[in-house]
């Protein structure tokens, strides 16, 4: 196949066409952002008639968000314009159209993975004033369980980072990390989310509600006054539980195996919240929590501050999210102290796994060499791919990966708990398939992320898993950041 696109376009058109075919990147998602920019490419020299759209690709993480790959050049389009770009490129006599139908069949395989679900509104969240920053009622996207899965329950909430004073909340209060107008109206579902057996074999006939965040606080925010001036409403802890009545009306009530599971600030609300959602739950359903990459750490940054301590106090503080926080933290630590993992989860009652890589790539970028501390730039690139990162930068590395296990000590090692920690430099792995379960999916102990939480789930077997240092763990997917995109 690579031999015969060989002549393909110009020599620069051919060099990025084989890169990303015949020597595509490890990552599957930094794949589609190589594709995206292939069929972007293409659309460029067609005609205007051909297409009316504007050619985008782009990664978004929110700060803890997890990756989606946005192609704005919606699928649908490439069937609709796939006779059209053979009909222009067949009149000018090229073989571009050869390619421009593998770029169409790979994009569509790849689309294949996931399936699209529609955003529900809940409305009935509304009249308790459990709303988004904005006021607009919270949202989520349910995929219905069937068969031997219809009385299972996944509840899986949405990461993007947090809000830490009016003026931030205020950026973000317009936005799909704010607002329920402003988000997307499908989702696809992969992964850990994924309806299909081979691809989720544990989980693929539960229902899986994944929950849109438009709070800003990991959902624990609770705060009655709204200041007429920027209408800012700090309800996260109020969404919380209105989301969770509002799936019991819908037939969790009748749950037998109920799960809560967040992604980065979304695995921080399953590990905050996990023995309240047990409580709210019925109570003959087996309940557990699942974290991936909410497992932040209070470390100085590369300067010495203390940047993520204080940055969890203002959050705390301005969303009043002291009185949904574990009890057991707040009557021994200052409210700021206890969004931080290390200091809840050795009293959290309910059984709970956590996957985590220990270079947890959006915590290097954030918590350890954030932008405020790395003035001059010099973290940057090694932000931005690993293996850029000079002996000295390794090293600094090395010394988080040691923060982290320590401050993981807490989770201790019995049945009831469970752990994935590889070395990888990575962040949020279940919501993809290429990190959730694929032949060249991440491993410890010969295991992949969806066997291990599989088989601690149904006490098949426990497991308690720690990687090497980097970077001894072949099957990485290591994450590679756009250089023209902020750090953030």
């Amino acid at each position: 196949m690579c031999l015969s696109l060989s002549s393909a376009a110009n020599k620069s058109d051919r060099r990025l066409l084989l890169g990303a075919l015949c020597h595509p990147p490890t990552s599957r998602v930094a794949f589609l952002v190589s594709v995206a920019r292939l069929w972007c490419l293409a659309l460029h020299s067609l005609p205007r008639w051909v297409v009316g759209c504007q050619c985008k690709a782009s990664m978004l993480e929110g700060a803890s968000g997890g990756s989606t790959f946005i192609i704005a050049t919606h699928f649908s389009l490439f069937q609709a314009i796939h006779h059209s770009i053979f009909f222009h490129f067949r009149m000018k006599g090229t073989r571009m159209a050869k390619w421009l139908s593998l770029l169409v069949f790979v994009v569509l395989l790849l689309k294949a993975e996931g399936v699209d679900v529609g955003l529900t509104y809940v409305q009935s969240a509304v009249p308790k004033g459990a709303v988004c920053l904005d006021g607009s009622p919270p949202a989520y996207h349910f995929d219905k369980g069937f068969g031997a899965g219809i009385n299972n329950w996944i509840v899986h909430f949405e990461g993007g980072g947090w809000c830490n004073n009016a003026s931030v909340c205020l950026d973000r209060r317009d936005t799909r990390l704010g607002s329920s107008k402003k988000m997307d109206q499908t989702a696809s579902f992969s992964g850990y989310l994924s309806n299909k057996q081979k691809f989720n074999p544990d989980f693929y006939n539960w229902n899986r509600i994944k929950v849109r965040y438009c709070d800003g606080s990991s959902f624990t925010g609770d705060v009655e006054a709204v200041d007429p001036k920027t209408n800012l409403h700090y309800r996260g802890g109020r969404i919380f539980v209105a989301v969770i009545e509002d799936l019991l009306a819908k037939g969790m009530r009748n749950a037998q195996n109920a799960i809560l599971s967040g992604c980065s600030a979304g695995g921080l609300t399953a590990i905050l919240q996990c023995d309240r959602f047990r409580s709210l739950i019925p109570a003959g359903a087996k309940a557990k929590c699942i974290s991936d990459a909410g497992y932040f750490i209070n470390v100085k940054d590369v300067s010495g501050a203390q940047h993520i301590q204080e940055f969890y106090s203002q959050v705390v503080a301005t969303h009043g999210s002291a009185k949904n926080l574990p009890a057991s933290c707040t009557s021994r630590l200052s409210p700021g102290l206890c969004f931080f993992p290390e200091n809840v989860v050795s009293q959290i009652r309910t059984p709970i796994f956590f996957v985590n890589a220990a270079y947890d790539s959006w915590q290097i970028k954030n918590i350890l060499a954030p932008g405020v501390a790395d003035p001059h730039g010099q973290w940057r690139d090694c932000k931005l791919d690993i293996k850029k990162c000079s002996s000295a930068q390794l090293s600094v590395m090395q010394g988080f990966r040691t923060n982290f296990l320590s401050a993981l000590s807490g989770v201790g090692s019995t049945p009831a708990r469970g752990k994935f920690i590889d070395g990888c430099y990575a962040h949020c792995q279940m919501g993809t398939q290429e990190t959730w379960m694929r032949a060249d999916s991440p491993v410890l102990a010969k295991t992949t992320i969806a066997k291990a939480v599989g088989d601690w789930y149904y006490e098949r077997r426990p497991f308690h898993e720690i990687d090497c240092t980097y970077p001894c763990n072949p099957t990485c997917h290591n994450r590679i950041f756009d250089n023209n995109r902020s750090d953030d």
